[in-house]
């Protein structure tokens, strides 16, 4: 069984219903990878200020953004191996790495896309997981190409693909 584990960094973020959300978001996600062994997500939900000092201390960029995705694997997109991610003994679980969430960004990009904050924090949490199991987007190229191909099945998967 996957374990997504969930903790908001501030008091007063609202959005109780976020943890649920991302937790389906991240295990449909993994499903549709064919990830089948048990798996550590950590999910840290914040607000513009908090990821803006998060991508300033880990990244050297000094703004804030919707998601951050931290992988401790060196996996290959579309070909998920266990043995290239560290491994918690105490949970029995391969640890996939960390992501970080703004609620505060999640919500604004929602309005400006106009659709729901369920859809917006549930493909950011899709789009965190698939950079988790090594998918990238650094250009316009082959791999962007895939890892959207890969968000469309999953959300398509959750009932929230886009209208």
């Amino acid at each position: 069984m996957h374990r997504i584990s969930i903790s908001r960094e501030k008091r007063g973020l609202g959005f109780p219903e976020a943890g649920r959300l991302i937790t389906r978001a991240v295990k449909a996600a993994l499903r549709e990878q064919g990830v089948d062994c048990d798996c550590t997500v950590n999910v840290l939900l914040t607000n513009d200020a908090g990821i803006h000092e998060i991508n300033l201390a880990q990244r050297g960029v000094d703004s804030a953004t919707d998601v951050l995705s931290f992988p401790l694997g060196e996996l290959e997109p579309g070909r998920f191996d266990p043995d290239a991610c560290e491994y918690d003994y105490e949970n029995e679980a391969v640890l996939l790495g960390d992501m970080v969430l703004s609620l505060e960004r999640c919500q604004s990009q929602a309005e400006e896309f106009g659709h729901s904050f369920a859809r917006e924090v549930s493909y950011l949490a899709v789009h965190s997981t698939l950079h988790l199991l090594g998918y990238d987007h650094v250009d316009e190229g082959e791999q962007k190409t895939l890892m959207r191909s890969r968000e469309e099945a999953v959300m398509s998967a959750l009932n929230l693909a886009r209208e």
